[in-house]
């Protein structure tokens, strides 16, 4: 096109990085937010030709702290590899480690309904020592290694392994409190106190603490940023619509009964309940 109209330049392209859902490990019934999922497509699209920046969507009430590193890693090493900018737009919800993923951008924006913040560690669980003793069931552990049964539910709660636990908490939230101040800087205004309580704001408190940096939407901030004519090119993982799908193909073929293998019972009830529990995170901030 150059040679056939001199002076013509190509539209500017920013690539799109949808990252949606509780983050954590894959099951039936439930398609993880992990780094091996997003490797492929955050690759693609910081390395996508004329490209201005790379815009992150991200819509998650948390999850997983590992994977949220992981992820919030990855993308810092890819921009400052590709000398990007990354320009990130929440949805529903950035908290808890959705929020530690947003702030690998160089700037956040949010809807004015979303859900920002929840700078903290939690861990939830249930107690059974009171109903196993009334359906008459005797409890046995025996372990090699005298902290190997922490936290069992079927056991009496032990001061000493709550301790251990909140320890190893107050280690994480350490470190997603710095990852936070080290991105955010001077942006962020008030408290610790208030900031890292594992509070949450819509947009516009969010704003006003600095969490955030405006308000907006992917295409309308782009196109102020980067012209009328920009491209936004979506970049997403292949991922089945049924998670059990190339294994019911596989059968249809063969003319056979689908084989899901020895332990799909079990992988299914773990997905049911990963299934509730995705709904719990959710529920936690009205969603």
């Amino acid at each position: 096109m150059s040679r056939i109209a001199p002076g013509w330049s190509p539209p500017p392209v920013v690539p799109v990085v949808r990252i949606s859902g509780v983050i954590g490990g894959s099951q039936p019934l439930r398609n993880g937010v992990t780094l091996a999922a997003l490797a492929g497509p955050l690759e693609q699209a910081f390395s996508m030709r004329g490209a201005k920046a790379v815009a992150l969507v991200v819509n998650s009430p948390g999850g997983s702290p590992v994977q949220s590193s992981l992820i919030f890693k990855r993308i810092r090493a890819l921009a400052e590899e590709k000398k990007l900018p990354v320009i990130v737009f929440a949805e529903d919800a950035a908290a808890s480690g959705g929020y530690m993923i947003a702030c690998a951008g160089d700037e956040i924006f949010a809807d004015e309904s979303s859900v920002i913040g929840s700078v903290g560690v939690i861990s939830a669980g249930f107690g059974f020592t009171g109903l196993i003793e009334k359906l008459g069931v005797e409890r046995r552990v025996h372990t090699a290694g005298t902290n190997k049964g922490m936290l069992d539910p079927f056991q009496p709660e032990k001061e000493e392994d709550v301790k251990r636990l909140l320890d190893l908490q107050g280690e994480v939230h350490d470190y997603f409190k710095d990852l936070v101040k080290g991105r955010r800087g001077e942006k962020l205004t008030g408290g610790d106190d208030e900031l890292f309580s594992g509070a949450f704001w819509a947009a516009k408190g969010a704003l006003q603490r600095g969490l955030i940096d405006g308000i907006g939407d992917l295409r309308r901030i782009m196109r102020e940023r980067f012209g009328e004519e920009v491209k936004l090119r979506l970049v997403a993982p292949r991922r089945s619509f049924w998670p059990l799908g190339n294994t019911v193909k596989s059968s249809q073929k063969s003319g056979t009964l689908p084989d899901f293998g020895p332990n799909f019972a079990d992988s299914f009830a773990d997905g049911i309940i990963s299934a509730i529990e995705r709904r719990s995170i959710w529920s936690r901030f009205g969603l």
